[in-house]
């Protein structure tokens, strides 16, 4: 007996694909929404994100060929930082914890440093073009003159955070980033804690 690959067409995958997506991007918008008219909070607006990345089997993808591939990673990428930072503020305030809290620190950082790729991965796919970036106003002191925004104008609900140097550097490379201080186009989000 011997073991061939069977031949599957992939037409009939496309269509699946397709309503991931949309349905992604509608539950994205749907807690956007919900978290900008105070509905939620915004503890609530990321286990929401978390819960809409982690739902299916889909994990993030390793080329990134379209809009919606390269948002659902982003998504997917920031949640997990976020996941894993909240973990290490736990552990961080137990006793005997120092193994745990060093764990999900580098587990953190690991999926920023990952979500950050996948901002450059979607500036790349775009070319540079219809995007601007600035360092935005936050309250936070340890965020201070670090944080930028970058704003994908020809497409709603695509704004984008780091703190990356080598991303800020492209950024400056590709003449997209304003210098100075601007606010945020979610200001209340950046500012509000969680």
């Amino acid at each position: 007996m011997s073991l061939t690959k069977p031949d599957i067409d992939p037409a009939p995958l496309q269509p699946c694909r397709e309503r991931f997506f949309k349905d992604f991007l509608r539950k994205r918008s749907e807690l956007i929404k919900s978290y900008e008219s105070g509905k939620i909070s915004k503890q609530e607006f990321l286990l929401g994100n978390y819960k809409i990345s982690n739902q299916s089997n889909i994990k993030p993808f390793f080329q990134v060929d379209s809009y919606e591939k390269g948002i659902f990673n982003y998504q997917y990428y920031n949640c997990m930082a976020k996941y894993y930072h909240k973990l290490s503020r736990l552990e961080r305030a137990g006793k005997n914890r120092k193994k745990s809290y060093i764990r999900y620190c580098s587990l953190s950082d690991k999926y920023y440093h990952l979500k950050d790729q996948a901002a450059l991965a979607l500036l790349e796919l775009a070319e540079f073009n219809h995007v601007e970036a600035y360092f935005v106003h936050t309250a936070s002191r340890h965020l201070a003159n670090r944080l930028f925004e970058v704003v994908l104008l020809d497409r709603e609900e695509a704004v984008f955070h780091s703190v990356a140097p080598w991303l800020l550097e492209r950024l400056k490379e590709k003449g997209v980033f304003k210098e100075g201080l601007h606010a945020s186009v979610i200001d209340v989000y950046i500012n509000d804690s969680y």
